[in-house]
Parts: structure tokens; C-alpha cells; sequence
């Protein structure tokens, strides 16, 4: 499911000319060459943060399963 722009304007109330008064500010800031480069590691975040949220959680049980195995060996 991706989520459009305007959807996500929409939600945080911004209109159009607030969008473009952030566009206009971002473009004083980093100046017109970094703002791909920006956009792009912004996209890969998300991308990112989307995969990690996908991923199921692992049990506790499991979790003390890897940690016991990385011990090797029994106690001396």
C-alpha cells in the first residue's frame, strides 16, 4: 500500500501553498543539487523502516536459544 503525497499533506493539514513554502525553504537550505540526493536517501529510509516493520518480532524463547548456542561449550 504506498501512501500518496497529498494523502500524507492531508493528514498533517498542510495545504498547497504551505507545501511550497517548505519546497522554497529546502531549496534555500541544501540548494538545488543536494535536494535529489536527499529525496533519495529520505525514499531509502522509509523503504527501510518499512522492511524492519514487516519483519516478525522474535520470542523470547528464541532469543535465549541464539544466545545459549553463541556460548559454546558446557560450564566448567
Amino acid at each position: 500500500m504506498e501512501t500518496s503525497p497529498a494523502i500524507l499533506a492531508a493528514i498533517f493539514g498542510l495545504g498547497p501553498t504551505e507545501l511550497v513554502v517548505i519546497l522554497i525553504i529546502l531549496l534555500v537550505l541544501f540548494g538545488g543539487s543536494k535536494l535529489p540526493g536527499l529525496a533519495k536517501g529520505l525514499g531509502q529510509s522509509i523503504k527501510e523502516f518499512k522492511k524492519a516493520t514487516k519483519e516478525e518480532p522474535e520470542s523470547p524463547a528464541a532469543e535465549a536459544k541464539k544466545i545459549d548456542a553463541g556460548k559454546g561449550g558446557g560450564s566448567n
